[in-house]
């Protein structure tokens, strides 16, 4: 690209966008962030000055010739590439940049190994939500574009090159229905009341997931299997309250596992919720819920749900993986899921 003075540069080409940035000019007003003029805008004499205060004492335009490729025209060609389920993006860029979108509820998935090769190039940058985060529908997960102007098209092959698949995507939430089996003799007995139930039911309401089974049993290990596999039979995801620590009379997970219920680990590091176990009976997932989830909003159970809701397989080596970031910290509870706690 070539760069012309302003006064110069009556009758050529932008070749990029410029930014307008104001201030707010009253307490509580709003600051301005925009395109004042748009790559390909042709100067006029009437622009000059409104350039010189935007602070461009000159501007660059494409010369005959140039190999560059412009940041347009990288991003353009990276985000359909990009782009997998249930993402969207811009049509058209706006600053050189495009911003990625959900189109739907559910989870944010991204390729972090791929993702990190793409960035290691330094001229493109690619940042994102971190994988595994719920999302709404029209949120921004993404957002693409090269750190110069223009750079070698070799660059953004070697981008390409990363993206033989889509990088991004969001995996819907499917499941409707859920089982919660509250086991207790004191609560079985009436000595005590059920927490569980109200808990769970008030964090699967906004996933428009319904609670179609629910029953109270003794801490007796036969009875808690039956229910397990009565409970795997007729509903899309199983919770199993209480009994989940390591005293002798703690029956729970032995009885899920019972139920053939497949548990790759028992519990997980991730405080609260260390005692949190996910299994799957085929394909339904059965989770032994600890106590720790009456007391605090953020606990192993609320970083699992968007992924169990939407079906993303749990495996042992996510669960491992989760001590990076599985410590909550004191305002968790208020500011979850926009906070630390799972986002390693």
């Amino acid at each position: 690209m070539r760069r012309v003075e302003v006064v110069d540069a009556v009758g050529l080409a932008l070749g990029h966008d410029i930014t307008e940035i104001k201030a707010a000019t009253e307490p509580g007003g709003k600051k301005i962030k925009r395109v004042a003029f748009k790559r390909g805008h042709v100067i006029a004499e009437s622009d000059i000055a409104r350039l010189l205060d935007l602070g461009k004492s000159a501007i660059f335009v494409v010369e005959e010739g140039d190999t560059e490729m412009h940041e347009d025209d990288a991003a353009l060609k990276v985000s359909p590439l990009a782009a997998g389920l249930n993402v969207e993006f811009d049509k058209e860029p706006r600053e050189g940049k495009i911003n990625f979108r959900a189109a739907v509820d559910g989870v944010f998935r991204v390729d972090a190994d791929r993702l990190y090769r793409i960035n290691r190039l330094a001229i493109p940058t690619l940042p994102t939500l971190p994988n595994n985060f719920p999302v709404k529908a029209g949120q921004q997960v993404a957002g693409f574009r090269i750190i110069p102007l223009t750079c070698d098209p070799a660059i953004i092959d070697q981008v390409v090159a990363e993206l033989p698949s889509p990088l991004l995507s969001v995996e819907p939430y499917v499941i409707k229905t859920a089982a919660v089996i509250v086991t207790g003799s004191e609560v079985f007995e009436g000595r005590i009341k059920d927490g569980f139930l109200p808990r769970l039911q008030k964090t699967l309401e906004p996933f428009g997931v319904a609670v179609t089974h629910n029953t109270i049993l003794p801490d007796d290990r036969e009875q808690i299997t039956a229910e397990v596999r009565l409970a795997i039979g007729k509903c899309d995801l199983v919770f199993v309250t209480g009994g989940t620590s390591v005293d002798p009379d703690d029956v729970t997970v032995m009885a899920v596992q019972d139920a053939g219920v497949h548990c790759e680990v028992r519990g997980m590091p991730v405080q609260p919720g260390n005692n949190f176990t996910v299994g799957y009976a085929g394909q339904v997932p059965v989770c032994a819920v600890p106590a720790a989830t009456l007391f605090h909003r953020a606990t192993a159970l609320d970083i699992l749900l968007p992924r169990l809701l939407a079906r993303v397989p749990i495996t042992a080596e996510d669960i491992y993986r989760m001590g990076c970031g599985g410590l909550a910290q004191s305002t968790s509870d208020k500011n979850f899921p926009d906070c630390t706690f799972g986002m390693g």
